[in-house]
């Protein structure tokens, strides 16, 4: 009984989380850019390194909650993500094109709470379990100036375009993705110099979209039913639905070794999560609404100098283009009989169905920690990852414009005589942006434009 209760507790306790968790465009692509404010403060780094002493590390890798102290970790980021898109005049709607309105507009959403909780229990010298919750992947926009419109012959006929409300015609748009994560780690040590931890991870995460009601023609549903019966389908999961929860599994693993008194490295893999269907926007994802997250690998390098100084060295790769709703790039909407082609499957919805066409991303990032007393630490990072979205995607990839590529970032520990340490993390990611000719206008251009701040602070005891 008392198992489910902790089981129950657990479950409700992340699902109040995620629910206060503001969703964003994170950083690298849609995930944050490391886990936990002493890896944040140093650019997501710390892989390779046995020097953290909060539990949240099994986030970054598994192995070293051997090295964690037994203590309850929690922590609060405040995330703003400063998201805007500009559009030049096109063909407003004429010669059968769809024009999004011209103008420079921002995402009215811009501050976000992310919180975490972790708890280490040392089982002797040699051994650790770990419980982490946090909150990592998520996009969110909300394109609701009323000044956003849409141009399109809504007869289909290629005659004048006429102007519509909203980004794509159907009123204010945007989309609303968070994504929380809860582990149970095992960790062990075999010798002074190799570590290893494994366990399961459980995700939940939570979905709306608004103001895509002109993209029905183009799902499965409708084109199916019109080719069955003459008479078009209703796709009622496409859009404005409210919000829809998903729940999934997966697993995390790591290795930490030291290769001589001052150098060791970390190898981490994270599972790709296999989620539930979307079901109330099973006409908008490929797959019938499917939305996995994807698999990540990690590596560091971790090197301790003089003065109390280590340097960090890590590689991230995560691989977005294995999940088909992220992966899948807008051409395939060329494919979907509502434009010509000839495969039911290449339609919203169906399994080769549009997404936002992200490729696979590799970060690159490097930590420095300077140690100068017993009682306070300084972190320092810089990370560079090429954005994962392609020219020719930045239509749809309006609703979730995740082109950042620097992060650096600075954080410090303040250690208490009784054991207990706050941790504070701040980060800044410069403007970046990505300009691309619209797939359903070739004479507008839409750019792109992203700038982030983060500040987060935690505590250990």
């Amino acid at each position: 009984m008392k198992t489910k209760n902790v089981n129950a507790t657990a479950w409700v306790s992340a699902l109040g989380l995620l629910a206060i968790s503001g969703a964003a465009t994170a950083t690298n692509g849609y995930f944050t850019h490391g886990v936990g404010t002493e890896s944040k403060g140093m650019a997501g780094t710390g892989v390779g390194s046995n020097a953290a002493r909060g539990s949240i590390i099994v986030a970054s890798n598994p192995a070293l909650g051997v090295f964690a102290d037994d203590s309850w970790e929690v922590g609060l980021s405040i995330f703003s993500p400063m998201r805007d898109y500009e559009a030049d005049a096109g063909y407003q709607g004429n010669f059968g094109a769809f024009s999004t309105g011209a103008g420079k507009f921002e995402s009215s959403s811009e501050t976000f709470p992310i919180p975490y909780v972790a708890k280490n229990w040392r089982l002797g010298d040699d051994m650790a379990m770990t419980f982490v919750f946090y909150g990592r992947g998520g996009m969110n926009t909300d394109w609701d100036d009323p000044n956003t419109v849409a141009y399109f012959d809504p007869t289909g006929a290629g005659g004048p375009g006429q102007e519509f409300p909203g980004l794509f015609g159907a009123g204010d748009a945007g989309v609303d993705l968070s994504q929380a994560f809860i582990a149970l780690n095992f960790a062990g040590k075999s010798g002074d110099n190799f570590a290893w931890g494994i366990g399961p991870v459980v995700a939940v995460q939570m979905f709306e979209a608004n103001g895509l009601a002109n993209f029905a023609p183009y799902t499965k549903t409708y084109i199916e039913e019109f080719f069955a019966t003459g008479t078009p389908g209703n796709p009622t999961s496409l859009t404005n639905n409210g919000h829809d929860t998903s729940t999934g599994y997966g697993a995390a693993a790591g290795i930490w070794w030291a290769m001589g008194d001052a150098v060791s490295a970390g190898l981490s893999y994270q599972t790709k999560m296999s989620m539930s269907e979307l079901d109330d926007y099973s006409d908008l994802f490929a797959e019938a609404g499917g939305f996995d997250i994807p698999a990540s690998t990690k590596f560091g390098i971790s090197f301790k100098g003089s003065n109390n100084v280590r340097l960090n060295v890590d590689i991230e790769h995560t691989e977005f283009s294995d999940v088909a709703s992220v992966g899948n790039a807008m051409i395939n909407f060329l494919d979907c009989p509502s434009l010509g082609g000839a495969d039911f499957e290449s339609c919203l919805g169906g399994k080769n169905g549009p997404g936002f066409g992200w490729e696979d991303m590799t970060t690159y990032k490097f930590g420095i920690e300077w140690t100068p007393s017993d009682t306070t630490s300084y972190r320092f990072g810089y990370s560079y990852g090429e954005q994962p979205i392609q020219e020719a995607d930045v239509l749809f990839n309006i609703l979730a414009p995740g082109v950042m590529e620097q992060h650096i970032t600075f954080g410090m520990t303040k250690r208490k005589p009784d054991g207990g340490a706050w941790n504070f993390m701040l980060m800044y990611a410069p403007t970046n942006t990505v300009e691309g000719i619209s797939l359903f206008d070739p004479g507008q251009t839409v750019e792109l434009k992203m700038s982030q701040f983060e500040f987060e602070v935690s505590y250990l005891w």
